[in-house]
């Protein structure tokens, strides 16, 4: 199980530092999401945050693109150091296009689902991508809770890669507390994305990440 932190929770004020403690407490890859206030009602920022976060970490960058017309950017955000970049399939107009465009700048290509689009949307390009990542909230906005529904989509999509005996990382983002990991790592998730979680104040980042792997104080020591 990996733990993906969400930057958007972060404190912007110390971004380095906040990157800093994060590689100290043993992330498995940084999360970034990047919206346009267009198909989510929120805006954050672009490929010069990026590019100035990748010269100060290799943490891997999955670079998850909640904008319109995301074919338009890729190239920006692949030259500005992502590793993955993740598009939402309810905004791409031609969705394998879009992930054969991601692989020709040797980036990993992923696809994002919010909790009311069908997995039937991804069942024939499953083999061009390497990540799916399953929205628990409806994307915009950190903090919301998580969707109980969303659980059995994970199991579904678990069985769906299965069955076609693909290798596809299933990653879960939004209202991701310590207390509902198990039941997304049992429901079939490699990747947990958290922010507030991570994020809050007075919390000890490295204790949380390992809680959120499934994993005690008492195992890692």
């Amino acid at each position: 199980m990996k733990v993906a932190p969400s930057i958007i929770c972060a404190d912007f004020c110390r971004l380095g530092e906040e990157l800093a403690l994060l590689e100290a407490a043993g992330a498995d890859l940084l999360h970034i999401d990047i919206m346009d206030g267009m198909f989510v009602p929120n805006i954050t920022f672009g490929p010069m945050i990026v590019e100035a976060m990748r010269n100060e970490t290799d943490l891997v960058f999955d670079t998850h693109l909640m904008i319109v017309e995301p074919d338009r950017y890729i190239e920006k955000f692949a030259i500005s150091g992502a590793n993955i970049i993740t598009v939402h399939v309810e905004a791409c107009n031609h969705l394998h296009r879009t992930l054969e465009i991601i692989r020709s700048f040797d980036i990993i290509p992923g696809v994002a689902l919010g909790p009311g689009t069908s997995l039937s949307t991804i069942d024939y390009v499953l083999e061009f991508t390497e990540m799916v990542t399953i929205m628990g909230v409806n994307p915009g906005f950190p903090g919301q809770a998580f969707v109980p529904s969303v659980l059995r989509k994970i199991a579904d999509l678990r069985a769906m890669i299965d069955r076609q005996g693909l290798d596809v990382r299933i990653q879960v983002d939004g209202g991701m507390r310590v207390d509902l990991a198990e039941s997304v790592r049992q429901a079939g998730a490699d990747i947990l994305v958290a922010g507030a979680s991570v994020f809050a104040p007075g919390t000890d980042y490295g204790e949380t990440i390992r809680r959120l792997r499934g994993e005690s104080a008492l195992t890692v020591a």
